[in-house]
């Protein structure tokens, strides 16, 4: 299928999409790519808001307050879903998940990418409205759809190993 349908279906049935991702074959390249991709949507929804921003103060150019955020979260924020998919796969051990490190990764970042045209509204809310109470509920609405595509994936990526580590056992 394609990433929009899946993105669509997974406010559905985010367990069933994520099955069906895993038993196409999860790689670290996928992850990779995910985490990019959901990193670059959050980058570009940030441009309303820094514009804003950059027009009621003129100290900072528009110009710094784009390349700042692009060095966050093209530069740093991949790093820092990585750490955190490794440590919601350690709790998920913890819950006796049998998933493997791959998946739990997939899992984060396929639902980054998922809540992205989220971000996208919360982006513009936040460059044409502003800090409103608008805003706190499209903040909220992305909140509560991270949180539960997130565990939704990750119970379905932790209650077995991905397609990848069974090819690797035969």
């Amino acid at each position: 299928m394609a990433v929009s349908t899946d993105i669509a279906a997974s406010y559905w049935g985010p367990r069933h999409v994520m099955r069906r991702i895993l038993a196409r074959g999860a790689s670290e390249g996928q992850a990779l790519m995910l985490n990019l991709s959901a990193c670059l949507v959050i980058y570009i929804a940030q441009w309303p808001r820094l514009s804003r921003d950059a027009f009621i103060d003129p100290s900072i150019p528009l110009e710094a307050r784009l390349g700042g955020a692009l060095i966050g979260l093209l530069a740093i924020a991949p790093l820092l879903f990585y750490g955190i998919a490794a440590l919601s796969h350690l709790i998920a051990k913890l819950f006796r998940g049998k998933g493997d490190w791959l998946g739990t990764r997939i899992a984060l970042f396929w639902s980054l990418l998922v809540v992205s045209p989220i971000w996208l509204l919360h982006g513009l809310v936040a460059g044409f409205i502003g800090p409103s109470l608008q805003l706190n509920i499209v903040g909220g609405l992305l909140l509560a759809a991270f949180f539960y595509i997130w565990i939704s994936n990750l119970i379905e990526a932790e209650q077995a190993p991905t397609s990848s580590a069974l090819m690797a056992r035969t």
